[in-house]
């Protein structure tokens, strides 16, 4: 690989200051791979280009662009524009409707490109297609509707289509939005079961303006209670032992499945809930390479049952 020319190297140094407001000489110096001293010549050539470098003092000072900075337009390279169209159409399979959100936020950026780049990243975004899902993406109002009530800590009046179909309407006071797993959670305290629940953000159907504040509890931390969450809650109770110890078992486990316990060296034990016991069944349980006994709850012994006799037919003679 030919090596950088100065300019090159300052434009990669103005890159990263943008990126990382208050870099030092040592981080830019590292970022880069030069010396300290070849890195503050970056910043001089910024400068002599007439891009404003502040340096700040102090323990939390370093190398800065000024307020009100306007930098050229965005400039992509062939993979870069490609690799986020690809990354639009994989997310979104409206990613090609104008009329989408974000189908028309894809669209700006196109046009925006260069000819030749242009080209190619608006006969990819025509003809490839990812497979409709049409419950796994959050309505954008929707999220931020959320989002808002989060922020101004108003309870709301959500719809909510379970993954069984049932729908339901309920009061919540939204505690956080939590992206985990490519999925978007509502983490709330929901009135109606008195308890705190999580709740999937593409499956809510509306959200209704409530007039109720409420407080979040101090020093949540969102992330972990949902984890903890993830798996409670649900219609339908779930209880399966496996003949393998804790830590194998771990890996295959998602976090939906429920909360696992030891059960001695060589047995643990998955306590949850779900609202889809065939799904739990047929697609959890059935791809998990240990000995297991479901014990509970009678809904999913009975979807187990099912996927059992229904594979045992596939085989018979």
């Amino acid at each position: 690989m030919s090596e950088l020319s100065p300019t090159a190297r300052a434009l990669r140094a103005l890159e990263i200051l943008q990126n990382r407001p208050g870099c030092t000489a040592d981080q830019l110096a590292q970022r880069l791979g030069v010396t300290d001293r070849a890195a503050r010549r970056y910043v001089v050539i910024l400068r002599e280009a007439g891009i404003p470098v502040e340096s700040v003092r102090g323990p939390y000072g370093g190398y800065r662009l000024a307020r009100g900075l306007r930098l050229p337009p965005l400039v992509f390279s062939a993979a870069e524009a490609l690799g986020l169209v690809m990354a639009v159409l994989d997310g979104r399979h409206a990613a090609a409707d104008n009329e989408d959100p974000v189908g028309s936020g894809l669209g700006k950026i196109i046009r925006a490109l260069p000819v030749r780049v242009g080209r190619q990243a608006a006969t990819m975004r025509e003809h490839a297609r990812a497979v409709p899902d049409r419950w796994a993406h959050p309505d954008p109002s929707i999220a931020s509707a959320l989002v808002e009530a989060v922020g101004e800590q108003r309870q709301v009046r959500i719809g909510y289509r379970s993954a069984a179909g049932h729908t339901h309407s309920f009061e919540v006071d939204p505690w956080s939005v939590v992206v985990r797993y490519g999925r978007w959670y509502l983490l709330c305290f929901a009135h109606h079961a008195d308890a705190l629940r999580t709740y999937r953000i593409d499956r809510v159907t509306a959200v209704g303006a409530g007039t109720r504040t409420f407080v979040t509890p101090e020093g949540l931390d969102p992330v972990s209670v949902l984890e903890a969450n993830l798996a409670s809650g649900w219609e339908f109770d779930t209880r399966v032992v496996f003949d393998a110890p804790a830590t194998e078992v771990a890996p295959w486990l998602r976090p939906t499945m429920g909360r696992l316990e030891p059960l001695g060296e060589d047995r643990c034990v998955v306590v949850g809930s779900t609202s889809n016991p065939t799904m739990y069944a047929g697609e959890w349980l059935a791809g998990m390479p240990f000995e297991i006994t479901v014990e509970g709850g009678p809904e999913l012994r009975r979807a187990v049952r099912d996927v059992s006799q229904k594979m045992a037919r596939a085989v018979a003679q």
